[in-house]
């Protein structure tokens, strides 16, 4: 069976390899705090379905607890070290089988191995997380290696600490009109994209929440970084096919057997 990958929105993917589900960073808010989602509808309730799901860090739209308890009881679910003791919820998700991995930890689901791999951005619950967990990417093995980064900044090692996967599943934005340090946008992210060398990649990580009250602040900063990214990408990774989604959107990535 091919390869298969959605987009629902945000950093949140399925990713179908091997007869296995897994998902990642699973966020189906309307709202959170102060951000709404403003493209793409809701993903159905067939998203949440998943054999495993992954988390890339502790920030609360990427570890949100009311979407986590949506997956079905017995869904294995894999958060950074260090997340049980930071975030109390976490705790009360007694149906879902939770692991905590560090960089370099892997973990087998059916015939996926999952292995855990190094992220560069602040890992901490927020806003005054005294406790802090590694941020993460995982790479996902099974008929294809496929990445995905989480939240990080581009670092030196990254091609090396990553090693070499077939689909890259790249953030590109945000969602403010502003990124601070450890994020990628469109640019540094086809960097990352020539350094990782994949056969495809998807831009993930955009237009999806923004800010209430912020509709008119340099909105081209929520619409603009995945069609950025495919021009830059072009340039710099020009053997790479990227891959636009929608919201809801599935692709069989080339390069994913």
């Amino acid at each position: 069976m091919p390869v298969e990958i959605t987009w629902w929105g945000h950093a949140t993917c399925t990713v179908e390899d091997s007869d296995v589900r897994l998902l990642t960073d699973p966020l189906f808010a309307r709202r959170l705090a102060h951000l709404r989602r403003r493209r793409g509808a809701l993903p159905p309730p067939e998203a949440s379905r998943a054999d495993v799901a992954v988390v890339s860090h502790l920030h609360a739209d990427h570890l949100h607890i009311p979407s986590l308890a949506r997956l079905a009881p017995g869904t294995r679910l894999l958060v950074p070290r260090g997340a049980l003791r930071a975030v109390p919820g976490l705790r009360r998700l007694t149906r879902l089988r939770v692991t905590e991995v560090a960089p370099g930890d892997q973990v087998k689901a059916g015939d996926l191995v999952i292995r855990a791999v190094p992220a560069r951005h602040d890992g901490r619950r927020l806003p005054l997380g005294p406790h802090r967990s590694p941020a993460l990417g995982y790479v996902v093995e099974g008929e294809a290696r496929t990445y995905f980064a989480g939240d990080t900044g581009l670092f030196d090692s990254m091609a090396e600490e990553v090693g070499p996967v077939d689909v890259a599943l790249l953030p590109v934005g945000g969602w403010g009109p502003y990124l601070g340090e450890g994020h990628l946008d469109a640019g540094r992210a086809a960097q990352a994209l020539a350094r990782l060398a994949p056969r495809s990649a998807i831009p993930v990580h955009y237009g999806t929440y923004w800010p209430i009250g912020m509709d008119a602040v340099r909105p081209h900063e929520f619409h603009a970084p995945g069609e950025e990214f495919v021009r830059l990408a072009a340039e710099r990774a020009p053997g790479v096919a990227v891959h636009l989604l929608r919201h809801g959107e599935s692709v069989r990535p080339e390069g994913a057997r």
